[in-house]
């Protein structure tokens, strides 16, 4: 895990990895809650006796939103972002979904600095970021997170 302090801290990474998270399994309680939550009870996500003939995946699969809902999660997994005032999401971008996530897959999120640029004392943030599925050649998704940090003076 990295820690940073302040917006110099954060811009020294610029073009860099910043980490990789913790792998996390995703159960069919996990998707049922999303389910419920959302209220997308889709077969191919619910229906594990009906996904285990219809589905191509021969399993049920978690929601893509629901893997992007995990980005919190794996981010304070990967970096301590210390001494502020506040942060803010601000946008997700082109967030392209690659594989599907079946049901009890691992998954972790691998980031890195895209951008950074200081608007008047916020930082802005732009992370990259991609998520695997152990496994797997291709990835549950890649994109980019925008957050806005208000560092301590």
């Amino acid at each position: 895990m990295i820690i940073i302090k302040n917006y110099e801290e954060f811009e020294s990474h610029l073009g860099k990895e910043l980490g990789v998270s913790g792998w996390h399994t995703i159960t069919q309680e996990q998707i049922n809650m999303f389910a419920e939550a959302t209220i997308d009870h889709q077969w191919i996500h619910t229906d594990e006796a009906r996904a285990a003939v219809e589905s191509p995946f021969k399993s049920t699969i978690a929601h893509g939103y629901l893997t992007v809902s995990l980005l919190p999660y794996f981010w304070h997994q990967i970096a301590d972002v210390q001494n502020l005032k506040m942060q803010i999401n601000y946008s997700i971008e082109n967030i392209r979904f690659a594989a599907a996530v079946p049901v009890n897959s691992r998954v972790r999120l691998i980031a890195k600095l895209d951008a950074i640029i200081n608007l008047r004392g916020v930082t802005k943030a732009t992370i990259g970021v991609t998520m695997e599925i152990e496994g797997e050649k291709k990835p549950a998704y890649t994109g980019a997170v925008v957050f806005l940090y208000h560092f301590d003076a």
